[in-house]
């Protein structure tokens, strides 16, 4: 999710399919190897349900972030969650991707997850199976390209707009990933705010939609940092989102 300035601005057109196309014809749609299953997710069985919830039970919570890799809030928001010893989901967005593939590889190395978010962020709700797939594929092969041996377990639409995605992501062995609270970090509000709102709607077995790219996200790199311990010490953990399948 991002600003509405930024959606209007990031909205793929229709043209744009024929560039995926050529992507994915000189891209190396192979590069997942032994343990990339087709490539493209972890080779395991997924179903198309969009899940919102932790592997496991009672106070643990997934922390997922949208929207980068962002030069300056991605390298903050990974010295504070390897600072907590907590391993987090990050949904990657292709554009950002090509210009930071660097950012993807300490992603991967430090131990958190992969998520295809789509090349450009755009809303998939009116796309047809064929371009959904072209951009999803397109996608992995950019993250694959910088991160050859990472697996891509789940896939994210942007706005949570749907449309067909979760079946062809489901096909292309991506667990299709929700939410069940965000923290509204778009609006950029600052971190006591959004410390406040985490303390408000954080729920047992929740998975939650911040973002480390896509606009100024030092505030969520700050809440995070002092959420996590004030977290722990009332009992909560924090896990990964479910697969189902």
């Amino acid at each position: 999710m991002t600003t509405p300035r930024a959606r209007l601005r990031r909205r793929l057109a229709p043209v744009a399919i024929g560039f995926l196309a050529v992507l994915l014809a000189a891209g190396p749609a192979q590069a997942g190897g032994p343990g990339h299953g087709n490539g493209h997710g972890h080779g395991g069985r997924v179903d198309d349900q969009v899940v919102t919830t932790t592997q496991q039970q009672g106070r643990v919570v997934a922390l997922t972030f949208d929207d980068g890799p962002d030069p300056e809030d991605t390298p903050a928001l990974l010295d504070v969650l390897r600072e907590h010893h907590v391993k987090a989901t990050f949904c990657l967005w292709g554009d950002h991707v090509r210009e930071h593939p660097e950012l993807v590889r300490r992603i991967a190395a430090e131990g958190h997850t992969l998520c295809n978010h789509t090349m450009t962020h755009a809303d998939l709700s009116t796309w047809t199976p064929e371009q959904v797939r072209a951009d999803l594929e397109a996608t992995s092969a950019l993250i694959h390209q910088a991160a050859p041996r990472a697996d891509i377990p789940y896939f994210r639409a942007p706005y949570g707009s749907w449309g067909q995605s979760a079946q062809v992501a489901a096909q292309l062995g991506m667990q299709p990933l929700g939410w069940a609270f965000d923290i509204g970090d778009w609006e950029e509000p600052g971190a006591d705010v959004l410390v406040d709102r985490i303390r408000a709607r954080i729920t047992p077995e929740a998975v939650a939609l911040m973002h480390d790219g896509g606009g100024d996200r030092s505030g969520t790199v700050e809440a995070v940092d002092r959420m996590i311990p004030e977290l722990r010490a009332q009992g909560w953990r924090f896990g990964q989102p479910a697969k189902r399948g």
